[in-house]
This record gives structure tokens, sequence and C-alpha cells, in this order.
């Protein structure tokens, strides 16, 4: 890279170019971008404050920043050139992106995920979106200080993971799943042996037994994929202590809860949902999806047998993230799967600034798997879970 930039160096001065130094260095680093990175996107791929970039077409750059979307100056010089960055992305991981496959998910070389798709699927141009990895994941201090959750809420979830609890955390896009699901792994014991299953590898695991698999698409010919129920099938077979599946999306999930329900205490997943009751609602769809024509009440059987608590996370108006709900499955009452909510946030209105204000509530339910926590040596004070003052938290406010 130094050779090239020395060469660009020279050919301006060689050509006179009448730009100040700030400018050539400028006109310099694009030249590199071009070259060895993605052209124009190359500045925010480097930016550590930016969490997603969001191309719609050449001419419109947007980026997410705090969990807020921001217009940007950025431009391509037309979409060919944007073509040009997406060939550059996909063929990187052998894939390719034309007509007949109009649609493609890859991985950059820093573990960034990226979906592009072009026309004839999109009208305008080609589109392109990239969520970026973090190389740092957020710790249970930076959730704290964010307001994500409160130190009450955090002490709770880890003695759950460490009592081998099966946890199911639900939300929408971008609103902070799999940041919490690193954050409660870090309460696994570093002696028990995780297999991870994902389509895009996130998790970034601290302990030193894990296994880490990630799906396969189909190539071109369309064979060869290998899904995530293929990969969580065959985890059983490699002697896990706990399963961790970065987000279950279909079939899988049958899988998954037998595998909860045959001695895989403590296992941890996510799925998108807009609330717990949806989050089951959802699982029931993806039992669908396995053709196995199980009766409702069957299916939910097995939803409340497998999964002990449901962890809600949601993106507010403000782009702040909250634990919105911690809620426990205690079981069935005729065909209905019971739950009961132990910590909750209530939204309270918004400030002049536009910050969503509200606070994290015990509802006062003492929940039943604290006995289990009790016989793994975990004792949580009962004022956790009682709803006084002393353990509210106002959110953007003070303790």
């Amino acid at each position: 890279m130094g050779e090239i930039r020395k060469v660009v160096q020279d050919l301006l001065v060689r050509e006179a170019a009448p730009l100040n130094l700030d400018e050539r260095e400028v006109l310099v680093e694009q030249v590199l971008h071009e070259i060895f990175g993605l052209g124009p996107l190359e500045p925010m791929l480097q930016d550590p404050t930016v969490s997603d970039i969001l191309v719609n077409t050449y001419n419109k750059v947007y980026i997410e920043r705090n969990g807020v979307l921001e217009t940007t100056d950025v431009r391509f010089r037309d979409n060919k050139h944007l073509m040009q960055v997406i060939d550059r992305i996909v063929s990187a991981v052998g894939r390719r992106i034309d007509d007949s496959s109009p649609m493609v998910d890859a991985r950059l070389a820093d573990g960034s995920r990226v979906n592009a798709i072009i026309p004839p699927l999109t009208i305008d141009g080609p589109h392109l979106s990239v969520r970026k990895f973090k190389k740092d994941a957020l710790s249970a201090e930076d959730l704290l200080r964010y307001d994500t959750v409160t130190e009450q809420m955090l002490e709770l979830l880890h003695g759950v993971v460490k009592a081998r609890l099966n946890i199911l955390i639900s939300g929408g896009t971008g609103a902070g799943k799999t940041t919490l699901l690193n954050v409660l792994s870090a309460a696994i014991p570093p002696k028990e042996r995780i297999v991870t299953i994902e389509d895009s590898a996130e998790l970034q695991l601290r302990q030193p037994h894990v296994v880490r698999c990630e799906t396969r698409p189909a190539n071109v010919e369309g064979v060869g994929d290998i899904t995530a129920r293929a990969l969580v099938i065959n985890s059983l077979r490699m002697r896990p202590d706990r399963i961790i599946v970065g987000e279950v999306r279909g079939p899988e999930a049958v899988d998954m809860l037998q595998a909860m329900n045959t001695g895989h205490d403590g296992s941890l997943t996510t799925l998108h949902a807009n609330s717990p009751r949806d989050a089951l609602a959802r699982l029931e769809t993806m039992i669908s999806m396995a053709n196995l024509n199980l009766p409702d009440k069957a299916m939910r059987q097995q939803i409340a047998s497998a999964i002990d608590v449901v962890i809600q996370v949601s993106r507010l108006a403000d782009g702040s993230r909250r634990v919105s709900s911690i809620s426990e499955i205690v079981g069935m009452e005729g065909e209905i799967i019971t739950m009961q909510e132990i910590f909750v946030f209530e939204r309270q209105g918004i400030d002049e600034e536009g910050r969503v204000l509200g606070r994290f509530r015990a509802t006062g339910i003492r929940p039943r798997f604290a006995e289990q926590l009790r016989t793994c040596g975990i004792e949580l004070p009962t004022a956790l879970f009682t709803n006084n003052p002393d353990y509210a938290f106002a959110a953007g406010g003070e303790r």
C-alpha cells in the first residue's frame, strides 16, 4: 500500500495537479480506498461509532449511529460504480451477483455482515446494507452505563445463566439481542463446552472451549447449503454442555427445543419478536415449518417445558436500547402457556431533548426458579423482587 501511495503522490506532482497538500492527501486516500477497500464506504467502515451502513442506490447513503439513522454526503459516481464495490465484496467470498442471482449475503474480512440486492428485484438500482462487526463487544458495565439494564436485573440474569436455565432473548432488528447474548454468555463457567450456531458469526464468547459453527448458503447451482437445523442436529453429537443458536428463524426451532428438553440445560437463543407473547407465537410458527403436524397443545407443551426465561429487548424512538421485560414461563393452563413478568421497563414520556423517559421496576413477583437458583448456590435477596423505590431506576436520570 505504501508503494501505491508513493506512485499516486509522484503522479500528482508530475501532473502539477492544482491541489494543496490536504486536498492531495484526500485524493490519495480515495485512490487507496478504491484499490484496497470499498471505495466511498471505507471511511465509514473505519469509524467505530457507525453500526450500520445503508446504501440506497449510488447517491443515497445512510448510517446508523447510536441507534439513530443519519444521512451522509457520501456518493458513488453512479450505479455502475456501486456495482463494482458489490462485486468486489461478494467475489471475495466465492459468490456472485447478477440477473440470475440478484440477492446475496456475504461477510467482510472483519466479520461485518453484508446484504446486497440489485435489479430486477429493486426498481431504482442496487442496494447494499452493511451491519458492522464490533471488534470489542459491549460488556455488562457498558449496558449499565447506557441504562440498558439495571444492576438488579443483571444480577438476576447472571444467576439464571449460572443455574443453567434455558433463555430466549426476543426483540426487533437492531434492538441489541446479540449484544445481550454476548454479555450473558460471560456468566457461563469456563470449564463448559459450548457449541454456537449462527447464520453469520457475530458472537464473541470468551470461554476457552467454544466450537463455532456457521450455516452455508447454496452455491450458484442451488446446492450445497447447510442449514441451521442441520447444524443443531449435528451439534447434539458433539457432546456440548450448552448450545447457543444466534437466532432461530425456521424449523431448527424444533431441534433446539428438543435439545433443551433432553439434557442440554443452560442453552440460549434469540428471535425476532415485539413482545414475550409474540416470541412464543413465533416459536409455534417455526415448529409448524418442520412439518411434524403437531397439535397446538403439544407444541405449546414443548415450548413451556423447554424455555424458562424470556428476555425482551427494545430499541426506543430515541435510539436507546432497553431490556423492557424479563418474564418466567411457569407452565400451562389448558392450552395456554402461562408467563409471569419479573421486571419491566415502564415508559413515562419524552423529555425536551427527545429522550424516552421511564423506569425499570420489579413487579413484586418472586420467580419460581428462585428455588432452582438456591440449589445451585445462588442466593438472590428477597428485596430484589420487591416493588419498592430502592430498586427502581429512572432511565436517563439519577438513581
